[in-house]
């Protein structure tokens, strides 16, 4: 991969796109769990694609191009979810809760919201993507041990924010 994100930042577009190809599915599974549906990981996925294009040469060591990806859409994810929440009222929000078959994941994802990200990312991608350890050790480019301290943390901490102490960390 370093191959290619060396040739990528020498403007060899076919690389670029050989790179784009190789983090898809993982881009696509972040996406969805943050964004819930398929067009709006969509537009993360393509902007964040575009975004990676044109700033390939900023990237520091081309080893993390796949971490450095993941984090420009999990930043076009949380802008897509402020657009949202300042389209939508929290009214239309609720009824569209109770409308939709999602009404538990859009409880489940507001319990999440108090967590911290580094917690709130793993708990959603083991609980709601069912994605073991390893794949999300994989995906998020980070050791398997850190992925099942994170989880640990974050049950304790969510077990915590259920029984209505608060949550540090």
């Amino acid at each position: 991969m370093e191959e290619l994100v060396r040739k990528a930042k020498r403007g060899d577009s076919s690389a670029f796109a050989e790179l784009v190809r190789l983090c898809t599915q993982s881009m696509y599974r972040v996406a969805w769990t943050y964004l819930g549906n398929d067009e709006d990981a969509a537009d993360a996925i393509s902007e964040t694609v575009l975004v990676c294009y044109e700033k390939i040469e900023t990237l520091k060591k081309d080893a993390y191009f796949k971490t450095w990806m993941i984090r420009i859409l999990i930043n076009q994810c949380k802008d897509i979810l402020k657009h949202r929440s300042r389209i939508q009222s929290k009214a239309e929000m609720q009824e569209s809760a109770f409308e939709d078959s999602g009404y538990i994941d859009c409880e489940w994802k507001e319990v999440l919201s108090c967590l911290d990200e580094k917690y709130r990312i793993i708990l959603l991608l083991y609980y709601t993507r069912e994605m073991d350890t390893r794949e999300i050790a994989e995906l998020l480019d980070i050791s398997r041990n850190t992925v099942i301290t994170r989880l640990a943390r974050g049950r304790k901490l969510l077990k915590r924010e259920l029984e209505g102490g608060k949550i540090y960390g």
